[in-house]
């Protein structure tokens, strides 16, 4: 496997860093949001309704972050032991076009593409046989 060149690893490292302080600042901006938003709240149906719906969304995007955030600290991590941008199923190298579309990327394109198959493979023989079990059970 060639390993990224020192400059490869250094700008990877700051587009890592520079996503990370975005995202914190985005989750401790939502949060700030959200406690205005429940401070600010009157008791109409309506309004609560509203705000139940805009909390949950702030949940959900706040899980995603904090789950995007964890692979940027793991990718991190790979820099510093110096294991980023190997392939964790293969070993081979991760193309630096990837690496460039996606920086906490853990597979190359061919895992990553063999991996989503295989997924794919997996759900539609869980419908089949949801299918399956579903036609028993109407008869």
């Amino acid at each position: 496997m060639a390993a990224l060149k020192k400059k490869d690893l250094d700008k990877f490292k700051a587009i890592l860093v520079d996503e990370k302080k975005k995202i914190v600042q985005h989750l401790m901006d939502l949060t700030q949001s959200s406690e205005q938003e429940l401070q600010n709240g009157s008791g109409d149906p309506a309004d609560i309704a509203s705000l139940e719906i805009s909390q949950a969304n702030i949940a959900k995007i706040g899980r995603r972050e904090s789950t995007l955030l964890k692979k940027i600290d793991y990718a991190l991590g790979k820099i510093e032991d110096k294991t980023y941008g190997e392939c964790e199923e293969c070993g081979e190298a991760i193309g630096v076009k990837r690496l460039e579309a996606r920086p906490v990327a853990q597979l190359c394109i061919d895992c990553k593409t063999e991996q989503e198959n295989a997924e794919k493979r997996y759900s539609s023989r869980d419908r089949d046989q949801d299918d399956d079990d579903y036609d028993r059970d109407s008869d």
